[in-house]
């Protein structure tokens, strides 16, 4: 997410919402069923003992996931609050606080990262930058799996579940994340679109699994 000040609003955005995104997210993978497959290979995939980061992780509940498949499990989000909710409701990951443009990590302190629908905050000219600070994190031939919205429109909240925000939802081109991903140092191994869930927003999703060299 941009430079810490410009991201203050998507920050206090998401503290405000925290604890309602948390209670209706909380078990959204047992109803996707392709997100827990992709997680999966991930994990297959990567170094044996090596952390994954769940990049803007929100409350925690995908790390969580890979946590209780023996994941050593790093999570990390903008917003302190989605950080303590993190840290309340899954004791068995890690929980730091921090931007998408400059990670709180070591270089190649990552075995594999994921980064779903938190790219989404980004201005699209800013995704290349986000993708460099992921390639600093992550080891040699190190995987990264980005899922974000497809399409070229901002959506903006002023109210969101019943809390008053200011947020922008940046529906992105495949192709153009794709390329902000191989200008960062990332071979795309894998695009994937699919329709929405029943129970999801209705807009059409893009996996994009992507090997640091």
């Amino acid at each position: 997410m941009e430079d810490q000040g410009s991201h203050d609003s998507v920050r206090r955005s998401y503290d405000a919402v925290a604890e309602t995104y948390a209670n209706r997210l909380r078990d959204e993978l047992a109803g996707k069923p392709l997100d827990r497959a992709l997680l999966a290979s991930l994990v297959e995939q990567t170094e044996p003992g090596a952390p994954v980061a769940d990049l803007g992780c929100g409350p925690g509940h995908v790390a969580g996931w890979l946590a209780e498949r023996g994941v050593s499990a790093v999570g990390i989000d903008l917003s302190a609050a989605m950080v303590a909710l993190g840290r309340r409701e899954n004791p068995a990951v890690e929980f730091r606080e921090g931007d998408l443009l400059a990670l709180p990590a070591a270089g190649g302190e990552f075995g594999s990262a994921v980064a779903l629908y938190s790219v989404i905050h980004l201005a699209p000219a800013e995704l290349r930058r986000a993708f460099e600070e992921a390639h600093r994190a992550l080891r040699g031939s190190g995987l990264l799996l980005v899922a974000f919205h497809v399409g070229s429109e901002v959506r903006h909240l002023d109210e969101w579940w019943g809390h008053e925000v200011d947020v922008d939802f940046h529906f992105l081109e495949t192709a153009r994340v794709a390329e902000a991903l191989t200008a960062a140092g990332f071979t795309v191994e894998m695009r994937m679109e699919r329709t929405h869930y029943a129970d999801e927003a209705e807009t059409r999703r893009a996996y994009l699994l992507a090997r640091r060299v």
